[in-house]
């Protein structure tokens, strides 16, 4: 497994970080919302607002940069992508709208994950190369 370099990020590694902290953050929100307040399956709320539980696992690593999380986060991430696809063709409004909001914020989680991890392992390369 390769080591990274822990300091702290320079500008373009902090704001992928960031981005993708505010997805998740927003992607709990927009989920607890959704279910309970905004567009729920069922009056009063559903059950399908633990979906926003699993996105609660991944907020430490990627507040400690760890790249693995970055990584499983890009891939996880396509199920929620997924379930606002087809509840947003499928439901109708707001439920729709919400839908491609979720759409949305999953496709900038899964940029801002992607470039972390591309730019983390550039700046990783140059280091080793810079020191051999």
């Amino acid at each position: 497994m390769q080591s990274f370099p822990q300091q702290q990020p320079d500008g373009p590694v902090a704001v992928t970080r960031w981005l993708a902290v505010g997805s998740v953050l927003a992607l709990i929100v927009l989920s607890l919302a959704w279910e309970l307040w905004l567009a729920p399956l069922r009056p009063g709320g559903s059950w399908l607002v633990l979906k926003a539980l699993p996105l609660c696992l991944p907020l430490a690593g990627l507040l400690k940069r760890r790249m693995y999380t970055y990584r499983w986060v890009s891939l996880v991430i396509w199920l929620y992508f997924t379930e606002g696809v087809v509840r947003a063709w499928s439901d109708k409004a707001p439920s729709n709208l919400l839908a491609l909001v979720e759409i949305a914020l999953c496709l900038v989680l899964f940029v801002a994950c992607a470039a972390h991890v591309r730019l983390r392992q550039r700046a990783a390369k140059a280091a080793t190369t810079a020191t051999a």
